[in-house]
């Protein structure tokens, strides 16, 4: 079968191995948010569709037989329009999205929907660690009164934006020792991040927990409503399930 996988996620990796090993015709693509991807078992493009048009585009010229959507979960607007798109042209879709972390309260861990929200957990002059990537950085402008220090896969193009604040390169998956010597070296005392789930990014929550940081974590957006499943495995037997149709 010819699949279109939408990746970006570590979860995206190992469908790309499994599926390709398994004979199928499977088509990465990545939004190019990073400038050097790892690489993937199989054919890659890189870059957007250019909106629902270059979207519906592409399906037309390239003819998938199904989708798999295994983009971050914070990638709602690529996930809102494949769903839509799949669903008006009965293309088969489905969501791979893993489950969300707990937030738990008693850990000092507390779950905020806006900037806003977050502010008002974050004691002034804190030195905040920001693992939410370099696309909402702007997003954080008010902290004016604390230091910022947002981490990046890629080297930074240029000057941080705010005079409060650092870029800090690194590629993951990171350790929870390393993370814990990190903020510990940093001198870290808030640690701000998207609620991804998986385990690979899990060491942060970790490290933060054995220094006794509090961590704030945005809430998911609300996915559509579509297939959906939460694991490779998942994914798997609902290709086998359509196979077998």
């Amino acid at each position: 079968m010819k699949i279109l996988l939408l990746a970006g996620t570590g979860e995206a990796g190992q469908l790309a191995t499994a599926l390709s090993a398994q004979g199928h015709g499977v088509i990465a693509s990545l939004a190019g948010a990073t400038r050097a991807p790892r690489g993937m078992d199989c054919q890659t493009r890189i870059g957007g569709f250019g909106g629902d048009a270059g979207f519906e585009a592409w399906l037309e010229d390239n003819r998938p037989d199904l989708v798999v959507d295994a983009t971050h979960p914070f990638a709602i607007r690529v996930t809102t329009r494949t769903a839509r798109i799949c669903k008006e042209r009965g293309l088969p879709y489905v969501q791979l999205l893993r489950p969300a972390w707990t937030v738990n309260p008693a850990m000092n861990q507390h779950e905020v929907k806006s900037v806003a929200e977050a502010q008002e957990l974050i004691p002034e002059g804190s030195r905040v660690f920001l693992a939410t990537g370099r696309q909402s950085l702007m997003d954080f402008a008010p902290l004016r009164d604390c230091f910022l220090i947002c981490r990046q896969i890629d080297a930074p193009q240029r000057d941080f934006p705010f005079k409060n604040g650092m870029f800090l390169v690194g590629r993951p998956p990171f350790s929870a020792p390393d993370e814990k010597q990190l903020f510990q070296r940093l001198d870290v005392n808030v640690l701000v991040v998207k609620n991804a789930g998986g385990r690979a990014s899990y060491s942060k929550i970790e490290a933060a927990a054995e220094l006794g940081i509090p961590v704030i974590m945005f809430a998911r957006p609300e996915p559509p409503d579509a297939p959906r499943v939460t694991t490779v495995e998942g994914a798997m037997q609902w290709v086998a399930d359509l196979e077998d149709h």
